[in-house]
């Protein structure tokens, strides 16, 4: 540019002598350093010289100046900035690639690549390998340096003082039943004169006293399943007048007390009685007895004389091992039929049903067990 501005001054400079002949003045300019040029053909009256401080002088005016080119320039300066950027790349092309880890969770694939990223081995923290799922722990891998969270303690059972307490305010009252459900109770609490229904399941009762149902005389059911009970008192149940239903399953009795000839319902089921746990004739005066269940023990006979209102007899998996013919029967009397009993169960026990075939005459289905 600065070049191309000198010579567009110089041509100014030479059409004002071509008007003017006469015309000279010794122009000022700021620096002109190696650039001459030459009209060999100009006629000029005075053959005037006209020398300049940077070194043009016009020799020739009658030259074209349509001919004058500007003379090829470069910048050095440029040019050897292009070069240093030009080895610059070169450079950086050669340099190796150097593969470098990453730490794992970064978003990357675990390597990346690119030159000196990494100079130093150990700049970059990695994460050990992860086990897989089943296999063992891996030898030198680093565990966490995070704390597990602990597991919250679990609260202590509140521990229930229920010496004093009114029963009503301990259980559940409703009506004349009384709910004493899963309450951890070690004995029977004292009941309202007049509950009619008792519901003492999954606690830790051991035993039942003669006093724990003293002068109940509306009391109709008592149920003590799932307790931890060993003993009851041989009369703990004779003084309740309506008492019908009386249920003592999952627990650990091994003599079924005396009851009333009110009862209905009787389930000893999953508990230790055996050959001695029942009394003789225990229930031939029953006769509103409709439910006798006694699965799950030790008792090696079929407790009779069983009265006629019995509907169901479970005794499976016992230790049953024969039957007379008039178990169910009376064979003095062909006629005699006992419709009420539809249900006997005695499977699970060593008897063969096969071999007493009089015994079922009168009964209106045959008990299920084993006929080999």
């Amino acid at each position: 540019m600065r070049m191309f501005v000198r010579l567009v001054f110089g041509l100014f400079v030479l059409r004002a002598a071509v008007a003017s002949p006469r015309f000279s003045r010794q122009v000022d300019l700021d620096t002109y350093d190696t650039y001459e040029v030459d009209l060999d053909n100009i006629n000029l009256e005075n053959q005037d010289t006209y020398d300049y401080e940077d070194g043009l002088t016009i020799d020739d005016p009658q030259i074209e100046i349509g001919t004058l080119a500007p003379p090829d320039y470069t910048y050095p300066e440029k040019e050897v900035e292009e070069e240093e950027e030009e080895e610059e790349e070169e450079e950086e092309q050669e340099l190796p690639l150097k593969p470098q880890l990453v730490p794992q969770g970064s978003g990357g694939s675990g390597v990346l690549m690119g030159p000196d990223t990494q100079k130093e081995e150990g700049l970059l923290p990695t994460t050990p390998k992860t086990p897989q799922e089943g296999a063992g722990t891996v030898e030198g891998s680093v565990s966490s340096e995070l704390p597990e969270p602990e597991e919250p303690d679990e609260p202590d059972e509140p521990v229930i003082d229920t010496r004093g307490m009114p029963t009503c305010l301990l259980c559940t009252c409703l009506g004349g039943s009384v709910y004493c459900d899963d309450l951890k109770l070690d004995s029977v609490p004292p009941l309202p004169k007049d509950t009619t229904h008792f519901y003492a399941r999954y606690n830790r009762i051991t035993k039942i006293n003669k006093s724990d149902f003293a002068s109940m005389n509306k009391l109709k059911r008592i149920d003590l399943t799932a307790n931890e009970i060993k003993s009851i008192d041989e009369k703990a149940f004779l003084g309740l007048p309506n008492l019908e239903e009386l249920v003592i399953r999952e627990n650990h009795v091994s003599q079924l007390p005396a009851l009333p000839e009110t009862m209905t319902l009787i389930d000893a089921s999953h508990n230790n009685i055996g050959t001695k746990g029942i009394h003789s004739e225990a229930f031939k005066d029953m006769t509103a007895l409709l439910y006798l269940y006694l699965t799950d023990n030790h008792i090696d006979y079929i407790p009779v004389p069983l009265p006629d209102s019995l509907r169901s007899l479970h005794l499976q998996r016992n230790n049953i091992q024969m039957m007379h013919e008039d178990t169910f029967c009376n064979l003095k009397d062909f006629n005699y039929i006992r419709n009420a009993l539809e249900d006997i169960r005695l499977d699970g026990n060593p008897i063969n049903l096969s071999r007493t075939p009089q015994a079922y005459v009168c009964l209106p289905r045959i008990p299920i067990g084993d006929l080999i």
